[in-house]
């Protein structure tokens, strides 16, 4: 069987190096590429298993390049690890909501993000039981293919916004808490927050649409997915 192919998006010829270096000691086949317009190409060319991506970098920036990857089907759910020296709450919110999967900032521990790279490559191929299909009203998701329609009309999600809404339509009218869904649906080998959820859920809402209000928030705990639309409030909720 091939190994897993990663490509790594970084203008930094020395961090490209390591990360090659890392990573093929690893078991992984590494592509690479100095730019971003470079790294777009390389990916629809031949899309790998996973993609490292330097946020800062000359003309196209990773964040340009996470957001033109989530918009191309053949790509829309590699994961994505951003790779940045911006290690504030915001910066990550930044990039989650273009749909990155992780983030690590710099300095960084080469064998940390192997292992990061291992456990989203580990989560993707794992899924749940082939035919597997959840009706819940006029969304359907289907566990086998990775698929997901809301009134017949297929919906671009990211890995990571699959394994969401496929933990919270497991659960319909129970009270997920973030840490309930972090540990569901990321596992516990990636250090994620619970803002991570949050982002998550409102990039699910929004490609939803109206069927957005099935995604229920229950304040001070986490989420709840009603197939109805969320319950009527006895008060203020």
């Amino acid at each position: 069987m091939a190994p897993p192919t990663v490509l790594i998006i970084d203008d930094e010829k020395d961090v490209l190096e390591l990360l090659r270096y890392n990573l093929e000691a690893g078991g992984f086949e590494v592509i690479a590429a100095r730019d971003g317009e470079s790294g777009l190409k390389a990916a629809s060319a031949s899309p790998p298993d996973a993609i490292i991506l330097d946020v800062m970098m000359p003309g196209l920036d990773g964040l340009g390049v996470c957001k033109r990857l989530r918009e191309e089907p053949r790509t829309a759910r590699i994961p994505i690890i951003l790779l940045t020296a911006k290690g504030g709450e915001a910066d990550r919110v930044v990039g989650l909501e273009l749909g990155a999967d992780d983030y690590v900032v710099k300095p960084f521990s080469p064998r940390e993000l192997v292992a990061r790279v291992r456990a989203h490559l580990r989560r993707s191929s794992a899924g749940a039981p082939a035919g597997e299909v959840i009706r819940r009203g006029e969304l359907v998701v289907d566990a086998g293919r990775h698929e997901v329609t809301w009134k017949g009309k297929p919906l671009l999600l990211t890995a990571t916004e699959f394994r969401i809404l496929h933990y919270l339509v497991e659960r319909p009218g129970r009270v997920c808490s973030r840490s309930d869904i972090i540990d569901g649906a990321f596992g516990r080998d990636v250090a994620v927050i619970d803002r991570t959820v949050d982002v998550h859920v409102t990039a699910l809402r929004r490609k939803l649409g109206k069927g957005g209000e099935m995604l229920e928030t229950v304040r001070g705990f986490g989420y709840r997915f009603h197939d109805e639309g969320p319950a009527k409030p006895k008060g203020r909720s």
